[in-house]
């Protein structure tokens, strides 16, 4: 039975990803933190594995799609592999206190949040949340930009198992001033060998629970195809304001857990 409820928390976690372009760990992570009392560091490491299997599906259905500058993608890539190594070494020194991983993922998880109201926000106003895309075929930004944003991001990918839609998209779009289209395609490619090398760590690190990280990850991999086509069902800005609401209160509970209020 608790399989069963595995499944259908990455079925969830894949539609709201699909529907929010942020990834299914934005959800998989403190549903098994807080509602399966997972470890802090199992919980980063099981969702960072099972986040593969949605990662390497999205990353080929956008290379097919020609949403992918993959030259970018593997700069982007390659240099966030080596943030990943390095990360994961971090994360192998800070495993054992469960405290700080969870109030470092608070953090992260209120940076994302705030972006979400504001997009959401914005868009519920009439007015468009992102910024004016640079026209082209190709990802905007330098060669040594996209080279530290992967090495940056994969760095934080090796410590919370969070990078991809999260981080690396919305990066693209503010930073870079990237197309949307070209923003997740090159950002799925480019995270599927962060999540793979990361997920690589956390099994040496013995901080995978392997039957339920496989479990996840395909109910993700299901809910990920339902979640993008009920995009045009939903108004995206309602849908960001709503879930920024429910991420509000995801990051203060990590946080407030780091200083022993429960919420």
């Amino acid at each position: 039975m608790s399989f069963l409820v595995f499944f259908l928390v990455g079925i969830a976690a894949g539609v709201v990803g699909g529907l929010l372009g942020t990834g299914g760990c934005a959800l998989m992570m403190p549903v098994i933190r807080f509602g399966f009392d997972f470890d802090p560091a199992f919980a980063v490491g099981t969702t960072l594995t099972a986040v593969v299997f949605t990662a390497g599906s999205g990353a080929v259905q956008h290379i097919r799609m020609g949403n992918v500058d993959k030259k970018s993608a593997w700069i982007t890539g390659s240099s966030g592999v080596v943030g990943v190594i390095i990360g994961s070494i971090v994360f192998g020194y800070v495993k054992p206190y469960g405290d700080l991983i969870d109030l470092i993922i608070g953090i992260a998880f209120l940076l994302v949040t705030l972006r979400m109201l504001y997009e959401g926000g914005k868009g519920l106003m009439g007015a468009n949340p992102l910024p004016q895309a640079v026209a082209g075929e190709v990802m905007p930004g330098t060669a040594v930009n996209k080279s530290l944003l992967g090495a940056a991001i994969g760095f934080l990918t090796g410590i919370i198992g969070l990078g991809g839609g999260y981080a690396l998209v919305p990066s693209f779009i503010y930073l870079f001033k990237a197309p949307i289209r070209f923003a997740i395609g090159t950002s799925m490619a480019s995270f599927v060998w962060m999540a793979l090398v990361g997920a690589i760590f956390k099994f040496y690190q013995n901080v995978v629970n392997i039957p339920v990280a496989i479990t996840l990850g395909v109910g993700a991999l299901i809910g990920a195809i339902y979640g993008a086509k009920l995009v045009a069902k939903f108004k995206p800005a309602a849908l960001k304001f709503l879930f920024g609401l429910l991420f509000l209160y995801v990051s203060l509970k990590y946080i407030f857990i780091y200083f022993g209020v429960a919420i």
